[in-house]
């Protein structure tokens, strides 16, 4: 039961971090330049804000940055003022002085704080606002994307552009650009004020400097590979999650309970094992750079003292200096950080523009036509298709289709058969020929125009989270709840639904898997009742029903058809014997065409079709 499950689960989490980001490894973009370009084009209508956002980030670490400066200098008087009792030369301590720099140091934090606020107001706005124009053009653009990238793209894919990546965007966004901005101002004013108190003591804390750099790249080396091996174990363990739960059924009813525990936890195992490696690797890269910061901090004390003790420095500025000292390594780990986190936003972003940049369906023809008075006359002139170059489905193809006929459509499996009612709606374009409606090229009229014209009923029933009355009226939004009900009746629903204890109130949960397949079925019948299609098209609807609800969707059905142009993909013969035409497609073509009894009279590919399943059916 095992099986790789590669790229599952690791999106959305590859991107984590060790300590302060440092060690794990990051997904990083084809193109990191013109992503961030593209990025920046999103935050360009907000450059004013970004601007009061980068004065108030100024203003905050400035009077941050001021603030040991500050009380050093109530350092110095408070120690010269002991001193001079002391020794009997002075007056004592100057409490004073003391309490103006002590109003002068809460005004600098009140100050700091304040601007913090502005800028991460201001930030977040910002942030949110990019981020829901980017939510919404995503949205726009997936309606704009045809048939053929959802056919040809796996759904979890495209969700997890959609919402993890755009989540990630939205979540590092506002605090990357806060913080580079942050850690940038703070290591330069912290290093000015250094430098103003003491060039040597601030080489000496340059010089600790490459050791804590070579502790991080050396750690981060070799925690890398187990992060990397433990992702890939993740996307495996989720993979195996996935696949044992949805087929729980199955697993029960062949009694392997046991050998899916045993799988699962050989690879929980495989997990454990190189999670606590790499946790425990990339954990080791803090402590370590305390204690070389520690040794410098005990450095800059001694020489800091040596210095004071020689008049060089005074006894408050050696005290601001080891502030100092400590906040100088915190920007460049903050960076360390923001670098990861801005490889991972960047790669989550070209991602979402990647979707972004998908071919469209081609865009209607200028001042293209909708059609007022619909009638449902549809013909097809050497129809030629194919999914990919050179593989055609349909090969030349003519069919006309009066106002009001039902045709049938048979054929063995990969036949053709839903290929023609894709191209009827025009999901896709016909490579060569055309296909008319009312006597106008379909590739001439408004998409969205033709769409209304059609209903569809499939054999996979589509019903979303919401009330029995609004997936009904889903076809036609503003119905009136009297037309929802009479299309419920027509439906041969409305029985059921008044049964339940919410009637037409009642919420479908998931999948709707409190009704039934037939009942789920009857209701996808009245939305497209209420629509009041021109043209319907139906897909087998019976085909996982019981013998009495297919009598009840076949009444149903044939009351929806009435005075419509209806196509009718059948796999079940049987139900389609009063069909106006039966199209026999094989192989992309229309090897045979006419009524139940002309059909069978030719003794054909139909005539084998049917007998195989009337035998089967007596067997």
């Amino acid at each position: 039961m095992r099986r790789p499950a590669p790229g599952r689960g690791s999106h959305g989490r590859g991107g984590g971090f060790g300590p302060r980001g440092i060690g794990r490894p990051v997904e990083k973009a084809k193109d990191f330049r013109g992503t961030v370009r593209r990025l920046a084009g999103y935050l360009r209508p907000y450059k004013w804000k970004l601007l009061l956002v980068m004065i108030a980030a100024i203003a905050s670490n400035i009077f941050s940055i001021l603030s040991p400066r500050i009380m050093g200098q109530a350092t110095t008087i408070l120690f010269a003022g002991m001193m001079g009792r002391l020794q009997g030369t002075g007056v004592g301590v100057d409490f004073g002085a003391i309490g103006r720099i002590l109003l002068l140091l809460a005004g600098t934090y009140v100050f700091s704080t304040i601007f913090g606020y502005i800028q991460q107001m201001i930030m977040v706005g910002v942030a949110q606002q990019t981020v829901y124009k980017l939510r919404e053009d995503v949205s726009h653009k997936l309606a704009r994307l045809p048939l053929k990238y959802y056919d040809s793209t796996a759904h979890g894919d495209t969700l997890s552009r959609v919402t993890n990546d755009v989540d990630v965007v939205s979540q590092s966004l506002q605090q990357t650009i806060i913080q580079v901005i942050a850690s940038l101002i703070s290591m330069v004013g912290v290093t000015i004020m250094m430098l103003s108190i003491s060039p040597g003591l601030t080489l000496l804390t340059m010089g600790m400097l490459p050791f804590s750099i070579g502790i991080s790249v050396l750690i981060a080396s070799r925690s890398q590979k187990f992060f990397i091996r433990q992702q890939s174990i993740l996307g495996e363990l989720n993979g195996h999650v996935e696949e044992v739960f949805s087929g729980h059924r199955v697993v029960k009813a062949y009694g392997l309970e046991s050998e899916v525990t045993h799988t699962f936890g050989e690879v929980n195992d495989e997990l454990y094992e190189n999670g606590w490696k790499a946790e425990f690797v990339s954990g080791t890269i803090m402590p370590l750079m305390r204690f070389v910061g520690n040794l410098g901090y005990v450095a800059i004390a001694v020489v800091g003292g040596l210095f004071a003790a020689q008049g060089a420095i005074t006894i408050g500025n050696v005290q601001a200096f080891m502030q100092y000292s400590r906040q100088f390594g915190m920007p460049i780990t903050e960076l360390a950080s923001i670098a990861n986190v801005l490889q991972s936003t960047v790669a989550a972003a070209e991602r979402v523009f990647e979707l972004l940049d998908e071919e469209e369906e081609p865009a209607d023809a200028p001042q293209a036509p909708t059609l007022s008075n619909p009638r449902g006359e549809i013909k097809l002139s050497g129809v030629d298709f194919g999914y990919e170059p050179g593989q055609p489905v349909l090969k030349d193809l003519d069919l006309e289709v009066t106002p009001g006929q039902l045709i049938a459509i048979v054929g063995p499996t990969g036949a053709g058969k839903t290929t023609l009612v894709n191209l009827l709606m025009r999901f896709y374009d016909v490579d060569s020929g055309a296909i008319y409606f009312d006597g106008h090229d379909i590739r001439e009229l408004q998409r969205g125009g033709l769409r209304t014209m059609f209903g569809m009923v499939l054999q996979d029933t589509w019903l979303f989270e919401g009330t029995i009355k609004e997936n009904i009226a889903y076809g036609r939004p503003g119905a009136s709840d009297e037309e929802i009900e009479q299309a419920a009746k027509a439906a041969y629903v409305d029985h059921f639904i008044r049964t339940l204890p919410q009637g037409y109130d009642t919420i479908l949960r998931g999948d709707a898997s409190g009704i039934s397949q037939g009942q789920r079925q009857l209701l996808t019948i009245a939305r497209a009742i209420l629509a009041d299609p021109v043209v319907l098209i139906l897909d087998e609807a019976t085909s996982s029903v019981d013998t009495r609800t297919e009598r009840l969707i076949q009444r149903a059905m044939a009351r929806l058809m009435e005075g419509r142009t209806s196509f009718v993909i059948a796999h079940r013969l049987s139900t389609i014997l009063d069909a106006d035409r039966i199209l026999v497609i094989n192989e992309g073509q229309i090897v045979e065409q006419g009524t139940h009894t002309e059909l069978m009279a030719l003794g054909g590919f139909y005539a084998e079709l049917y007998n195989s399943q009337f035998v089967a059916a007596t067997a």
